[in-house]
């Protein structure tokens, strides 16, 4: 079968004739001694003709969404959603079937490679562990800092595990997917209302009327797939009844799109409208008005929103006597200087319409008990600026990066790739060349989902405790490495304390270990040990409770507590807000290297290849811009170009800018290509210590170019040119 192991050796490690068949097909433990090998080399388990499916994780976001990949010959030729995985129930979105071309992208880094004045050179692993090991015994736990992305939580926790055993600070958590969510501030907002540290899932599917404060759940909100699943129930759930959903954002998305209403709120007055219908929602049901409510004056919020008084009175009315009315937080609402005051009203808005822990309203995701004292971010930007002091002035002296790009991903008036200069030894465990990983002494290159082992901790998005696994679905292509196992090659290769504080032999080992804990757990899966547990879950792609169930919120009566909201604050004197928003194609940005997602249309303004800069058309008219004119968008902290897109849904004195173009890096189809919105932004932060994203004005300047924007609308449809 291969090298290492005869059949007959194989098969006894699988202990029982089921076992045997699901490791055949690379479902368990021991398939990490099963060379997954291309036709030039076929593996006797892999028939002419016949294709191969494994189960596993998409790592494109931190949804954890279980997909199932075809593959064929012993490549990977096909990616479908798991049918069986809570989150997804069998659905994939864009992002999930591209992750093929991160797979087979021709921009990859091979082999570990040493970086000096600007030469890439190959070294082997052996120097690579020798290296790890010096930056983690050589120089002092307090010197050392790990920088991760929001995925995988399984190299989350054996770091955290590691730093503990060192005695240093645990690994720090961030990502600008995660901060366009406003993850940091709405957790914060859920752990003051709810009382608990957790992010809040909103029963949109059991609901008959939906308000969304900023919350793009069909795009890029938490996790579109399972909140697009619920919009449809919502929408269909009942016969001769179809829910409402009104969307209060300054910037049309698809969700508002969706929406029976959209409404043009101005920036940082989400809160205050949302105060504003919880007085008059209190007023509609008759009885004294809650504490929380008392002080809200109908007629301010109205003016400062821009939304007249009879559209609130009206709203109100609809929320009031619905059977299940429910209230989104997220997104650019919570993005402001008041964002955490206005992630509490929402919150607290679905307290007076009593829905917490109730169908169509207000839960909480039970996380699966798998390292319960490895505390995942994600962190705030407070956090990462600390972080950024601490290499600026010396105190850092190795710095592990991995899952995230922060030289493209932070603002950068932070300064972080100044202060780069100041960290004797950066080592970058990126499989693509990205902006920081060539700013890094070392880049040893981590496999890429489709090749790994891990798993995701479904924080939200499931109907139950879930946890999604991921395994390695064809052969590493190249001489990469899992950076689990070469982390824990450092540590047996340094001894001593270290080695007995991590006692694991490699990256299997620490996942069926990890996952002790569940094989007692009722789910999905019945073992009696954990070879046998671990040949299922990665059989079905995860385990998952056996019955639906989330958690009530238990609440610390917020209705009892006055509700005030502190006026918004902007950087920058600017004529413009600004809108920057997490393209639903491109992501974080890490999706810019594959083709498949650059070509696919963007879904309001059909955008394809770049960056663009929605103006509304009556504002562009005053300032004498036409599409393509590419303008120079300039605040009081950076600047960049690109062409304008007259975009009739948002407001006048609103502009809005993609997030996921303009690397520098990252490969072929990402470098020079558009613009990065990021270099604009300032650095308020909101009530919770995470970056303000939609708090920085903008100046528009002509530049008296022009630049086409491929795109797939029909001129003549959408704006009538050519009919005159």
């Amino acid at each position: 079968m291969t090298e290492k192991l005869s059949r007959r050796d194989f098969l006894k490690l699988t202990a029982a004739g089921a076992g045997a068949t699901a490791v055949l097909t690379g479902c368990g433990p021991a398939s990490r001694y099963v060379v997954r090998s291309p036709y030039a080399e076929m593996p006797e388990y892999t028939y002419n003709g016949q294709s191969t499916f494994y189960a596993t994780t998409c790592r494109e976001c931190p949804a954890g969404c279980g997909i199932v990949v075809r593959t064929h010959q012993g490549r990977a030729l096909k990616i479908e959603g798991n049918p069986s995985h809570p989150v997804n129930l069998g659905k994939t979105c864009s992002r999930g079937q591209a992750a093929l071309q991160g797979l087979y992208n021709p921009d990859r880094v091979e082999a570990p490679q040493a970086l000096a004045a600007g030469d890439r050179q190959e070294i082997d692993w052996d120097r690579a562990i020798r290296v790890v090991r010096e930056a983690l015994i050589g120089n002092r736990p307090e010197e050392i800092a790990f920088l991760l992305g929001p995925s995988p939580d399984h190299l989350y926790d054996l770091v955290s595990e590691i730093m503990r055993s060192l005695g240093g600070p645990a690994p720090l958590c961030y990502g600008t997917q995660a901060l366009f969510e406003a993850r940091a501030t709405l957790v914060q907002a859920t752990a003051q209302v709810l009382n608990r540290t957790a992010l809040p899932f909103c029963d949109l599917g059991g609901s008959d009327v939906a308000f969304s404060f900023g919350a793009n759940f069909l795009e890029t909100w938490l996790s579109p797939l399972a909140y697009g699943r619920g919009f449809a129930r919502m929408r269909r759930g009942q016969v001769g009844r179809r829910g409402f959903l009104v969307q209060f954002e300054p910037r049309l998305s698809q969700t508002g799109a969706a929406a029976d209403e959209w409404i043009a709120v101005a920036p940082g007055t989400e809160g205050l409208v949302a105060l504003a219908l919880g007085r008059l929602v209190a007023e509609a049901r008759g009885g004294l008005v809650p504490a929380a409510y008392r002080e809200v004056d109908v007629a301010t919020a109205a003016e400062a929103s821009g939304v007249p008084e009879g559209t609130l009175t009206r709203l109100a009315g609809i929320f009031a006597n619905a059977e299940h009315p429910l209230a989104v937080p997220g997104g650019a609402a919570l993005g402001h200087v008041n964002g955490l005051e206005a992630a509490r009203a929402v919150l607290t808005l679905n307290a007076l319409a009593g829905n917490l822990g109730q169908p169509g309203g207000v839960f909480l995701t039970p996380v699966p008990n798998v390292h319960p004292d490895s505390r995942r971010g994600p962190d705030t930007l407070v956090e990462i600026n600390a972080l950024i002091g601490r290499m600026r002035s010396g105190q850092v002296k190795a710095l592990f990066v991995h899952g995230i790009n922060p030289a493209f991903e932070l603002p950068a008036a932070l300064g972080f790739t100044a202060a780069l200069e100041n960290v004797p030894q950066i080592i970058s465990f990126a499989s693509f060349p990205d902006e920081t990983a060539l700013l890094a002494d070392y880049i040893f290159p981590d496999h890429t989902p489709l090749e790994s082992w891990g798993y995701q901790k479904v924080r939200t998005g499931s109907d139950r405790a879930a946890l999604s696994g991921a395994q390695p679905v064809v052969v590493p292509f190249h001489n990469t490495r899992a950076t689990v196992d070469v982390l824990l090659a450092a540590i047996q290769a340094a001894g001593g304390d270290l080695a007995a504080g991590v006692p694991y032999s490699d990256e299997v080992d620490f996942l069926q270990q990890s996952l002790l804990t569940l094989v007692q757990e009722a789910g999905n899966i019945a073992a009696p040990e954990i070879r046998t547990f671990m040949t299922q879950f990665q059989q079905y792609g995860g385990w998952w409770a056996a019955e639906a169930g989330l958690d009530a919120p238990s609440t610390p009566a917020p209705l009892e507590r006055p509700l005030r909201l502190i006026e918004p604050e902007f950087a920058g004197e600017g004529e413009f807000h600004l809108h920057v928003y997490p393209s639903p194609i491109l992501g974080d940005g890490a999706g810019a290297n594959r083709p498949w997602l650059q070509e696919t249309p963007d879904p309001m303004t059909t955008v394809m290849w770049n960056t663009w800069v929605e103006i509304n058309p009556e504002t562009a008219d005053e300032l004498g811009l036409e599409d393509n004119d590419v303008v120079r968008v300039a605040s009081d902290f950076g600047a960049i170009e690109a062409p304008v897109y007259r975009y009739p849904a948002i407001r006048r004195d609103t502009i809005a800018i993609p997030f996921g173009q303009g690397h520098t890096a990252l490969g072929r189809y990402a470098d020079g290509r558009g613009a990065n919105p990021v270099a604009l932004l300032g650095l308020k932060l909101t009530g919770a210590g995470d970056l303000a994203f939609a708090a920085t004005r903008v100046r528009l300047e002509k530049t008296g170019r022009t630049s086409i924007l491929a795109r797939l609308e029909s001129r003549i449809g959408v704006y009538g040119e050519g009919l005159e």
